[in-house]
C-alpha cells in the first residue's frame, strides 16, 4: 500500500536504542527520537498521506513518553496501518545497571535503578510481544551490535525473510530472542576427550567428531525436514525475521558446530539472508 519504509525502535532503557538509530541513520533513515505521542501520528500522516520525499522513516518509541499504554496503542495502529517493523531492545538487568553506572544518567522512570528497570520491563511487556525482532544486547559490544543491525536493514529490497542460527550454552541462560529453540545436550560431548577440549566446533576436528556420529545425523536429517516444512509456512504468515537457537551446555562445541552446519545448510537450500552468530563460544 505504501512505498515507505518505516520501522519503530523500542524497548528497554540503555538496551541500544541510540546506536540502533545511529545505524538506520548512516542507511538513509530518517530518525524521530522521542517525539511526543500528541504529534508521533500527525508526524506519520504527514509523511505518507502527503508523499514526502522520504523514502526510509526510523521512529524511536520508548519510557520516556510516561504513557506506555498509549504508546503500545500507536505502535499497533503503526504496524496494522503502515505495516511498521517493530525492533526491540533489552539486555539482563546487571548489564543495564552497569551501562546507566558507566553514563551517570538517570533513568526516565527514576533513580532507583533496581526498581526503574523492574518497573519498566513490566510497562513494555505488550509491545515486546507485538515486536517483529528482539534483540538481547547482553553480551555485544557496540560494534558488535552495529554490525548485526546493518545486516538486517542494509538491503531493503533483499530476501523476505532474514534467518539467524545461533549457538549458545545452556549455562549461560537460553536466548530470549529465539523463535525455534533446539536442545543438543543429547549429543556425544567433546569437552570429554583431552585432545578436543580446547578447541570450538569450527574446528573441523570437533566438527567431524559432532558431525559424523549416527545420532547426530538423525536428529540433522529431522531438523532439516522440520525447516523446511516451517520457514515456507512463516513466509505465508508474514514473518521477516526468524532466529534459531541451538545450546549445548557450554555453548563451545556441540551447537557451534550444529548451527555451522545448518548455516551452511540453509545458504545452500535457500536464498535468504542467513547471519551466523556463536554467542558463548569465546567464553
Amino acid at each position: 500500500m505504501y512505498n515507505i519504509s518505516l520501522v519503530v525502535l523500542t524497548g528497554l532503557s540503555g538496551a541500544g536504542k541510540s546506536i540502533a538509530a545511529n545505524v538506520l541513520e548512516d542507511l538513509g533513515y530518517y530518525t524521530i527520537d522521542n517525539l511526543p505521542l500528541v504529534l508521533l501520528e500527525k508526524f506519520v500522516e504527514v509523511v505518507f498521506d502527503l508523499n514526502m520525499e522520504v523514502s526510509k522513516v526510523a521512529l524511536i518509541i520508548d519510557s520516556r513518553s510516561r504513557d506506555s499504554a498509549r504508546a503500545y496503542e500507536i505502535i499497533r495502529m503503526l504496524k496494522k496501518s503502515y505495516n511498521a517493523k517493530v525492533i526491540f531492545m533489552y539486555a539482563d538487568d546487571e548489564i543495564l545497571i552497569r551501562r546507566y553506572k558507566e553514563t551517570r544518567r538517570t533513568h526516565p522512570l527514576g533513580e532507583n535503578l533496581v526498581d526503574a528497570i523492574r518497573e519498566e520491563r513490566e510497562n513494555l511487556k505488550e509491545i515486546r510481544d507485538i515486536s517483529d525482532l528482539t534483540i538481547d544486547t547482553s553480551q555485544t559490544n557496540v560494534h558488535e551490535f552495529a554490525k548485526y543491525l546493518e545486516e538486517y536493514f542494509r538491503d531493503a529490497e533483499g530476501p523476505s525473510l532474514n534467518i539467524t542460527v545461533q549457538s549458545f550454552g545452556f549455562k549461560y541462560g537460553v536466548p530470549l530472542d529465539s523463535d525455534l529453540l533446539f536442545d543438543v545436550r543429547f549429543l556425544k560431548n567433546p569437552h570429554f576427550v583431552d585432545e578436543l577440549r580446547d578447541f570450538t566446533g569450527k574446528d573441523k576436528r570437533v566438527a567431524d567428531y559432532v558431525l559424523l556420529d549416527s545420532k547426530t545425523k538423525k536428529f540433522l536429517q529431522k531438523l532439516k525436514g522440520m525447516l523446511n516444512f516451517l520457514i515456507p509456512n512463516y513466509i505465508d504468515e508474514g514473518k521477516r525475521f526468524l532466529t534459531i537457537s541451538i545450546g549445548c551446555t557450554g555453548g563451545r562445541h556441540r551447537s557451534v558446530a550444529i548451527v555451522e552446519f545448518i548455516s551452511k545448510y540453509l545458504n545452500k537450500k535457500t536464498n535468504f539472508k542467513v547471519i551466523t552468530k556463536h554467542r558463548d563460544m569465546d567464553r
